[in-house]
């Protein structure tokens, strides 16, 4: 940013040149290009992680076809799907269809014994993914609580060497009232840009996973539905 190349023989930036500008915006800049590119990064991560998450298939068809098996009491088949699909969705519903089937197959436990551990056996899965789903997650909703402030920051120093110029006896120096308005409005600009970013990611991935854990609850209720209505009917 610093490269003579982007200023003018007065040592002003040159029109249109976004490293000259950069460059006057002072020492806190730096700072806030670190947060901007912390935010991508993360960003870049949590997109790759969730999108694997989420499995194959779009998950609101993958719930349809996993209900259509659980009706027609195709467990195996179940298991098969899931090791296709992958992803957080299909380990939760691999571990509950796994149990269901344990289950049916031992006499020793009653119907409600039975139950309770199907739903047990969810729970732990969605608690093993959760973590999984959720990491990361601090950093980018930090850099959007502080990439405005640390901005602020850059903005009131800038304000400062401002109206120090104003200051002077004499006639105001206008080379350095620019530069302090200048270094102002550069920190005011990228780390509003910084916070805009991450608010939106945040927003974004957040959505992505309560739809995730809606789908595995969604899948929970309905393996423990298809189990005691069974149960039911074999009863009858």
């Amino acid at each position: 940013m610093g490269n003579p190349n982007n200023f003018d023989a007065e040592g002003h930036p040159k029109p249109g040149n976004i490293l000259g500008i950069m460059y006057k915006g002072g020492f806190i800049v730096p700072i806030l290009i670190g947060v901007l590119l912390t935010v991508i990064t993360f960003a870049l991560e949590r997109f790759i992680t969730i999108q694997r998450a989420m499995g194959k298939l779009p998950t609101e068809k993958f719930i349809e076809k996993v209900k259509k098996l659980l009706a027609e009491h195709q467990y195996e088949q179940i298991l098969q799907e899931c090791d296709k699909q992958g992803g957080s969705l299909a380990n939760v519903i691999h571990e509950g269809v796994s149990k269901l089937i344990y289950v049916k197959n031992d006499n020793k436990m009653d119907k409600e014994a039975k139950v309770v551990a199907i739903q047990k056996s969810i729970e732990e899965a969605i608690a093993l993914e959760l973590p999984m789903l959720t990491k990361n997650m601090v950093v980018i909703s930090t850099c959007a609580s502080i990439g405005v402030l640390v901005g602020l920051i850059g903005t009131v120093f800038g304000m400062i060497r401002a109206f120090a110029a104003l200051a002077t006896a004499g006639a105001p120096d206008t080379s350095a009232l620019a530069t302090g308005i200048s270094e102002a409005l550069v920190n005011t600009a990228i780390g509003i840009m910084s916070s805009t970013f991450a608010i939106i990611f945040y927003n974004l991935f957040n959505n992505r996973v309560d739809q995730l854990t809606y789908a595995m609850d969604e899948a929970g209720f309905t393996i423990v539905q298809e189990f005691q209505s069974s149960e039911a009917t074999v009863t009858a």
